[in-house]
C-alpha cells in the first residue's frame, strides 16, 4: 500500500486553482493583503516610464489599519483612484512586488504572512511588509514637493520573506 501525501486539488485553496479572471468577487477581495503600497502615490517620469515611490498616503488610506477609510465611495472622493480588475492588474507595473494580485498573475504562491495564508490579517504588519506606520497623509502637500518624499522601502518590503 502506497501513501499518497500530494494535495488533491479538491484540497488546494482557490488562489492555487484559479486565474484571477475565474475568482468570484470574495475571492477577489480576498487576495488584497491590506499593506496599503498601492495607495501611496507615485511619480512618473514622462520621458521613460520609471515610477518613483513616494511615502505620501491617498487622503483615505488608514495610516495605521492600511485599509481605506471609504473603500465603497472611494472615487466620489479620489477620482483617479484606480480600482484593480482582471485588465488593469495584467497592465499595471507599479504593483509592489508582494501583492496578491501580482504574485497569482505571474504565475507565484502567496506569502506566508498573507491573511489568506496566515488566517490573520494581521500578519502583513507583523511581517513588515505594510505600510503601516511610514507614510504621511497627502493631505496639506503641494505636488510640487512630492519629491521632498520619495522612498525605496515600497519595493524592498518582503525581500527574504
Amino acid at each position: 500500500m502506497t501513501t499518497d501525501t500530494a494535495e488533491k486539488p479538491g484540497d488546494l485553496p482557490f488562489w492555487k486553482t484559479k486565474t484571477l479572471a475565474e475568482m468570484n468577487d470574495a475571492e477577489w477581495e480576498s487576495l488584497c493583503d491590506g499593506c496599503g503600497l498601492c495607495c501611496l502615490n507615485k511619480l512618473e517620469d514622462w520621458d521613460t516610464g520609471e515610477i518613483a515611490w513616494t511615502s505620501i498616503r491617498c487622503v483615505l488610506l488608514d495610516g495605521e489599519s492600511c485599509r481605506c477609510s471609504d473603500y465603497e465611495n472611494r472615487q466620489a472622493t479620489v477620482p483617479d483612484c484606480i480600482r484593480l480588475t482582471v485588465e488593469s492588474v495584467a497592465e499595471i507595473s507599479w504593483l509592489p512586488p508582494t501583492c496578491g494580485y501580482r504574485l497569482i498573475r505571474d504565475g507565484h504562491d502567496l506569502y506566508w504572512w498573507h491573511p489568506l495564508v496566515s488566517g490573520d490579517p494581521d500578519t502583513v504588519h507583523q511581517a513588515g511588509i505594510s505600510a503601516r506606520g511610514r507614510t504621511v497623509s497627502e493631505e496639506g502637500i503641494d505636488i510640487d514637493d512630492y519629491e521632498d518624499y520619495l522612498v525605496t522601502w515600497p519595493l524592498e518590503v518582503g525581500e527574504g520573506k
